[in-house]
């Protein structure tokens, strides 16, 4: 969907810190600019926003585009069969622009989606000639057999012509000048999503490759016109025409137009993830990698700041303060906590809380005063995090002696921890747990100071087959005594319970760990497991670890590494102690790399059925191709 421009281009925008204090984080970077939902942001961008983590990185972890990314299609039939879709693509959008045109009232708005359309057609009169500078031959320009593709064609040229679910429009009766300038504006909702996506992912690519691999990419053409400033451009100019033809609808129509948009990007990503590949292995997901119904898969994760987005520290700290009124006004409670009042108790933990912050910065400043290591020192680093256990071993004593989580009730904690969980963390979980197809079981290790809040806050998903381990209240008649029954204070604690899960794994054959942290706590459970993930965006973690040779490296650019490996040797075993961390920035990264799109159904078919479809279907792929069943 290139589409060619004579105005001016504009800068992509990407976001990397570079922070002197943290490495630069190449993990796919959602923008807080472009994030936040805000009444001065565009429509088109807010959408864009709300279902680019859900989506995009589905369609960018995919199979289709961590091998074009790591050069290793291998069949030149698969890239054709890809690149030739932009032909249909833009016939289809030349006529949705030429119908959206049509419907347009204002002659401003008629002249910008006019030349949005031309953009369309000198495309389409160059296609051959890109196609060929891609390196294969234009492939025949019939009717296109992709069903993924024909889906979102169909659904776009309905829109176009007023055939808008929710929307009390008669095709071919759209009367007046209003009811037009809807239809426009609904039709450039469902181009919108397209031009965008594929601008992101090749932009990704780009990103993540360094330059030597970068110069010699065989498909370094595709890449660079899709992550062009022209199309940048031309994204830019569709969603500039959807933000003025949308001023004046009603909520009840803009929500149409979110539906169209949201519609739009599932069609589009099922056809990334529907494009037929040959029979060699892909590292992605790691749920189709390997199998099993024979090796048995070990998710382990903390809870604080991976799993949420607040501290249960203070979540806890902040019930005792808002539930001490009413303890002191009822007298039911005769604790000291009763007694104290919500002024009292905030001051108290204010001053704990700068006062761990303060000794874990010194902690950390003192062990980064060592000489930097040259190459991964596992055993320094564990020797290291032994100045840590002492310093949260001292904090947490100091939490007990102020009182600060006496008078707690447990319907309190259990009713706080009911909303803790991200969504994308909860869904996660929930896709394991319930997928029939792996042999799995998922552990939570946590330096928190109450199982309670974690258990209520995993069951309120449908999550209570998870695994807690972490450190309890104590309780007199459901209300806290203030006193925490401690196992988990260290790094080396953590790693022992991690340990002890494992034990029983390995004595039933193939196993495979894969541990989710964000904080200093996790570092030696991320080195040990087989697959360490990083998430969230932890100073304190990446010095540690850059001061004893760990190295982070975004996921998705590991995974183009190993799947080159694969493609050379046929062999991508995950190891523990590699000294190698995997960097994200959402659970819908994890979920793509682990799960892919569950939406999906794929099966190897056999050389009877394909010979079979192929005659039927038209196909020209390569034999034993992976077809993929859409159960949307």
């Amino acid at each position: 969907m290139y589409l060619e421009s004579e105005n001016k281009t504009i800068k992509l925008q990407r976001s990397d810190n570079n922070n002197s204090k943290n490495p630069p984080n190449h993990s796919l970077s959602f923008s807080p600019s472009i994030m936040a939902v805000d009444e001065e942001i565009s429509l088109a961008r807010r959408l864009w926003a709300k279902f680019r983590k859900e989506y995009s990185v589905f369609a960018l972890y995919s199979p289709f585009f961590v091998r074009l990314a790591s050069s290793t299609l291998h069949s030149p039939t698969t890239f054709r069969h890809f690149i030739s879709q932009d032909l249909h693509f833009l016939k289809a959008f030349a006529l949705a622009y030429e119908l959206a045109e049509d419907c347009a009232d204002d002659d401003d708005d008629k002249n910008g989606i006019r030349d949005l359309r031309k953009r369309v057609i000198r495309r389409l009169q160059t296609h051959d000639t890109f196609v060929q500078e891609c390196g294969v031959e234009p492939a025949d320009e019939g009717a296109s057999n992709d069903i993924a593709m024909n889906k979102y064609t169909d659904f776009l040229l309905a829109t176009a012509s007023g055939k808008i679910e929710g929307e009390r429009l008669a095709p071919g009766k759209i009367a007046t000048p209003f009811e037009k300038t809807k239809v426009a504006a609904y039709t450039l909702a469902a181009l919108a999503p397209c031009i965008r996506l594929y601008a992101f992912i090749s932009a990704e690519i780009q990103g993540f490759l360094n330059s030597d691999d970068y110069e010699s990419h065989i498909y370094r053409t595709w890449i660079d016109t899709y992550s062009s400033q022209i199309l940048e451009e031309t994204a830019l100019q569709n969603e500039d025409m959807l933000d003025r033809l949308s001023i004046c609808l009603t909520s009840e129509e803009l929500e149409i137009i979110e539906n169209l948009y949201h519609q739009a990007m599932k069609l589009l990503v099922d056809i990334v993830v529907n494009q037929p590949i040959s029979d060699q292995q892909s590292v992605v997901p790691l749920s189709r990698m390997y199998e099993f119904d024979e090796c048995h898969l070990t998710i382990l994760c903390d809870f604080d700041l991976a799993c949420t987005a607040f501290d249960s520290a203070a979540i806890l700290a902040e019930i005792a303060i808002i539930t001490a009124p009413k303890a002191d006004i009822d007298g039911s409670d005769q604790t000291q906590l009763a007694r104290m009042s919500s002024a009292d108790l905030r001051s108290t933990w204010d001053v704990l809380s700068t006062q761990y912050t303060e000794e874990f910065e010194q902690s950390v400043e003192s062990i980064l005063a060592s000489n930097k290591v040259e190459e991964f020192d596992y055993e320094g680093l564990c020797n290291a995090l032994e100045q840590l256990a002492a310093f949260e071993r001292n904090a947490n004593e100091r939490v007990v002696e102020s009182g600060v989580l006496k008078g707690l009730n447990v319907e309190d904690i259990k009713r706080a921890g009911q909303s803790l969980i991200q969504d994308g963390c909860r869904s996660f979980f929930q896709k394991i747990v319930k997928n029939e197809n792996l042999k799995a079981d998922v552990h939570v290790l946590s330096y928190c100071w109450c199982n309670d809040l974690i258990v209520s806050a995993f069951s309120s998903g449908d999550l209570n087959v998870l695994n807690v381990h972490s450190n309890e209240l104590v309780y007199e008649e459901s209300v806290t005594t203030g006193e925490i029954v401690k196992k988990m204070e260290s790094p080396t604690e953590k790693l022992q319970a991690f340990n002890d899960i494992l034990i029983d794994r390995k004595s039933e054959g193939k196993h495979l760990t894969v541990y989710i942290g964000g904080s200093v706590g996790d570092l030696l459970c991320l080195l040990e497991a087989d697959i360490g993930i990083v998430i969230g965006s932890s100073s304190s973690l990446r010095r540690l670890g850059d001061h004893f040779g760990v190295s982070f490296v975004p996921l998705f650019s590991g995974l183009v590494k190993r799947q080159r490996e694969l493609a050379e040797d046929c062999s991508s075993n995950w190891k523990p102690m590699s000294g190698i961390l995997y960097t994200v920035s959402s659970w819908a990264e994890i979920q793509a790399f682990i799960l892919g799109s569950t939406k999906l159904v794929l099966r190897k078919i056999s050389v009877a059925t394909y010979l079979s479809e192929k005659e039927k279907r038209g196909w020209n792929v390569d034999l034993f191709v992976y077809k993929i069943c859409i159960s949307y």
